[in-house]
């Protein structure tokens, strides 16, 4: 049985024998795929292109070499864009036993898009990384974590097993795609806090505030989040981009996380697809996710379709 510090915070995983808790290292390959998405006109800013493509040209090779002195398999979030633009890259992935997920086709921004749209955004993605990477992947994380009302549906249509893009829990559980329909995806939860986008991300006029964070302090906030999670038997995630978390220090100080993490009694450190698997055959409960009516005349309140926030689906 897990083992939880916090009895009065029910997690519904049992995660498989000798481990109290789980924890996977993603990183979203997004390289010059977002900064084109938010404006193609970067293209033309030479040094830019050259702050992003940093990521598959010298981070990614930097660590691979990480997890493989640390004898760990990540997930790895890759736009088609990028595939097609760094095919070697991603098949050094795939070569060293690593999962490549799906992360849209150019980063492309999903605020307001209908669900053909979306759809279209999904098929370029699948069709690349077939090409290059060789594999049908079963894990999708949305650009910039926005997963639109349609995403669960179309994902599941394409058969994907889970997706990582919402911020609603510690610990994976199975959701509905959609009121009314059968199917249903797993969800691994995220966290900004566990996210190196806000701890170093900054180029003029493109992102950040300026203030880049030192990697010590990181490392101390990480540790600390990982810890918690072990002791509550949850799921510790964390999200790097390459062309960020890949530069010396900061590859130096995520090395230091990781083994930090993989010395915590029963810690399952491991791919989301593995512990996607674990959550779909182990995990009877399947939530819907409520969808919030917006009051259309004075006096209306806030109600929720279904009524509850989080309704469990019986089987």
């Amino acid at each position: 049985m897990t083992a939880n510090a916090f009895p009065d915070e029910a997690h519904p995983i049992i995660w498989p024998e000798n481990f109290r808790a789980a924890a996977s290292f993603t990183f979203d390959v997004d390289a010059e795929s977002c900064t084109i998405a938010h404006d193609p006109t970067s293209t033309r800013r030479m040094s830019l292109m050259s702050h992003q493509s940093y990521g598959p040209r010298v981070a990614v090779p930097r660590l691979l070499k990480i997890l493989e002195r640390q004898e760990i398999h990540g997930t790895f979030f890759i736009p088609g864009f990028t595939a097609e633009s760094y095919p070697d890259v991603v098949r050094r992935i795939v070569d060293g036993g690593h999962e490549v997920a799906h992360h849209g086709y150019l980063h492309e921004p999903m605020q307001g898009i209908d669900a053909a749209t979306e759809a279209n955004y999904l098929d370029r993605g699948l069709e690349a990384l077939a090409k290059v990477a060789g594999v049908r992947q079963v894990g999708y994380r949305a650009p910039w974590w926005t997963l639109t009302g349609h995403s669960p549906a179309l994902a599941a249509a394409r058969g994907f097993l889970y997706d990582s893009s919402l911020l609603d829990g510690d610990a994976p559980y199975r959701m509905a795609v959609a009121p009314g329909d059968s199917r249903d995806i797993v969800e691994i939860p995220v966290d900004w806090a566990l996210d190196d986008w806000e701890q170093y991300a900054f180029y003029p006029g493109v992102t950040g505030s300026g203030v880049i964070e030192s990697p010590a302090k990181v490392l101390e906030m990480w540790t600390l989040e990982a810890e918690a999670h072990h002791a509550q038997g949850s799921c510790f995630v964390l999200t790097n981009h390459p062309f960020i978390s890949g530069r010396p220090s900061k590859a130096v100080a995520l090395e230091q996380l990781i083994e930090r993490v993989n010395a915590m009694d029963g810690m399952w450190v491991t791919t989301l697809e593995r512990i996607a698997e674990h959550t779909k055959a182990t995990v009877n409960e399947i939530h819907s996710h409520a969808r919030i009516e917006v009051p259309t005349s004075p006096g209306a309140g806030a109600s929720f379709k279904p009524a509850r926030l989080l309704e469990a689906i019986p089987r």
